[in-house]
């Protein structure tokens, strides 16, 4: 590259290529990202919460065991997870390739369609073993959708902001992904709330599924206001497909390290605990659908000024305070719960503060770790296969503990994957204040 190009590389605004016209406005390249993010993570979630219906529906009943269908679809949400580090590796390379607005739309064209097929996927009842193959499908499709998503929308927040703004820029993804699951919390509530249990064992968990396969078309439609930041749109030389992987291994274990605690983390205190309270502490269901998403909103409101505050002190003690308290605070919070709406309240609005250190950065992190020419395909690969591994798992180790009588190991589980991170966050370098690398 030549001299003019690097000292214009450096520089963290988005840019018309040459410099002829001025850079998109940051209001509309956050509104073209966080709203393409609520519907793709609407998506993704709703499942989770309506898996004790889908079990019922889907999953054959006849074992005598009442936790093996919910066993089975948790599993399938597992095996959602497993196809994210694909979707990360081969839509990180489109959006390495042919930019991040490419990766955007392609994404959020997937999880419609996986949507929509998980409205119309039959009963085991009505089709027998095809109900949880269709189901399967639609779950790996989803899968993929969801590794593309994280890795491009990621990128494209992270390079759009100004110089010292990484940060704030950066907590819009998790916002916007946690608003998406306010959205299937809420709807997943007001279906149960509204609907007699009759009705909704029988189709009325399938109306969020509509709603996500519309919502879908709205957001592709939103996300053409996308602007492609700079950094994608100068002429490099194409990375390979595993050229993050072969040239970056100590960042892509980095990665690894990184995401281990924050994963296991964000799935517990923001998904899974609903269940966890119903199987454990004999929470009422609606009751806590409500408090999941009361929490929520709590939970994306300070995403932002976590952001900032990150932006003027660091990266390094936002993630050492998420690790050392998760690591601390895991087992005291999760014995305190109990079946009454205050206490659920409580518990897991403390859990999502803890985990904001983690969740509100996770995106700067991240990019400011690889160079433009492979940052998305460098980020998808590790960050999706840890999620899978330990994120995705994290709703059917809690469940299976619970089948064997043990669920009181569950929180040390968490408690000790914190830890792990809390190591590599000690070595972690500090990018917060210097350039994002092009």
């Amino acid at each position: 590259m030549t001299g003019t190009t690097e000292t214009t590389a450096g520089k963290d605004t988005p840019a018309e290529d040459g410099g002829a016209t001025a850079a998109p406005p940051a209001r509309r390249q956050l509104v073209a990202a966080a709203v393409g993010n609520i519907v793709e993570w609407y998506d993704w979630h709703v499942y989770t919460y309506l898996a004790v219906y889908i079990a019922a529906a889907v999953f054959p009943k006849h074992t005598g065991d009442s936790l093996v269908p919910l066993l089975s679809t948790f599993a399938v949400f597992a095996v959602g997870f497993f196809m994210r580090p694909f979707g990360g590796l081969v839509l990180g390379a489109l959006a390495d390739r042919h930019g991040r607005r490419a990766a955007l739309t392609v994404t959020i064209m997937m999880m419609g369609t996986a949507c929509l097929i998980m409205a119309i996927t039959p009963t085991y009842a009505t089709a027998g073993v095809w109900g949880p193959v269709v189901l399967v499908i639609a779950r790996l499709l989803q899968g993929l959708s969801a590794g593309g998503e994280f890795t491009a929308s990621t990128t494209f927040l992270v390079e759009s902001a100004a110089p010292g703004r990484r940060g704030l820029f950066s907590s819009f993804h998790y916002l916007a992904a946690t608003m998406g699951q306010i959205l299937a919390s809420g709807v997943a509530a007001l279906m149960v709330l509204w609907l007699a249990d009759g009705p909704m064992h029988t189709w009325g968990w399938r109306i969020p599924f509509v709603v996500g396969a519309l919502l879908s078309l709205a957001g592709l439609w939103l996300r053409r206001g996308a602007v492609e930041p700079r950094s994608a749109r100068q002429r490099q030389e194409r990375a390979g497909l595993f050229e993050g992987l072969r040239s970056y291994p100590r960042q892509s274990l980095l990665i690894c390290g990184v995401t281990v605690g924050g994963t296991v983390a964000y799935y517990t205190w923001s998904s899974y605990l609903p269940t966890y309270v119903q199987l454990n502490k004999d929470a009422d269901k609606g009751t806590s659908l409500l408090v999941g998403t009361l929490s929520l909103i709590f939970f994306a409101l300070i995403q932002p000024l976590a952001g900032i505050l990150s932006d003027r002190i660091g990266r390094r003690p936002m993630l050492l305070a998420f690790a050392a308290g998760t690591a601390v605070l895991s087992v005291p919070l999760l014995k305190l719960t109990s079946g009454s709406f205050v206490s659920l309240l409580l518990v897991q609005c403390a859990g999502l503060l803890l985990l904001t250190g983690y969740t509100s950065i996770a995106a700067a992190v991240n990019a400011e770790v690889f160079p433009a020419r492979v940052r998305a395909a460098g980020i998808g690969f590790p960050y999706s296969l840890t999620v899978a591994l330990f994120g995705g798992t994290a709703p059917y180790v809690g469940t299976l503990l619970t089948d064997l009588h043990v669920p009181g190991a569950f929180p040390w589980y968490m408690a000790v994957l914190c830890l792990v991170s809390g190591l590599v966050f000690l070595r972690l370098p500090e990018y917060a204040h210097g350039p994002l690398e092009r």
